[in-house]
């Protein structure tokens, strides 16, 4: 029985323990950002990155945290730019940690404490809103690697 939930046109990803969701409009490079996430999981500074999923994660709050799930159709696919559709290992459900919107015009290059919060489901989580054009990993690598700092 798959879980009630709501879908989104985003991809998530496990970094740690975790999970990264990413949204963002068409071409704004989510399954790009997920897909370097794994490496960085695999080779680099994350320690264990895995899929979630790619292009439609299924959403749903329990006990005041927000699970992602791939969508059924599309577990353990990813689209890698020039080359299609791929199958990679994914996770089935991870908790999601933060959300980063990618092409975000609203982005700030010091953005305001409540400008790096979001609600999903009634669950508030932390918010890295990525200006269009940006290349996103060096700033989700500092959020997932360091602690935030109030200067």
């Amino acid at each position: 029985m798959a879980p009630e939930g709501t879908t989104v046109h985003a991809s998530a990803v496990l970094a740690g323990a975790r999970a990264v969701l990413i949204r963002g409009p068409a071409g704004a490079g989510k399954s790009g950002l997920a897909l370097a996430l794994i490496r960085a999981g695999q080779a680099g500074p994350l320690g264990f990155a895995r899929l979630v999923g790619d292009d439609r994660i299924t959403l749903e709050a329990v006990h005041r945290r927000l699970l992602a799930r791939p969508a059924p159709a599309l577990a353990g696919l990813i689209e890698v730019r020039g080359l299609g559709i791929r199958k990679v290992d994914h996770e089935s459900v991870a908790v999601v940690g933060l959300v980063v919107d990618l092409a975000a015009p609203s982005a700030n290059r010091l953005p305001e404490t409540e400008a790096q919060e979001t609600i999903i489901l009634g669950i508030i989580l932390p918010l890295l809103s990525v200006p269009p054009g940006c290349d996103p990993m060096p700033a989700v690598l500092a959020h997932l690697l360091t602690t935030g700092a109030e200067v």
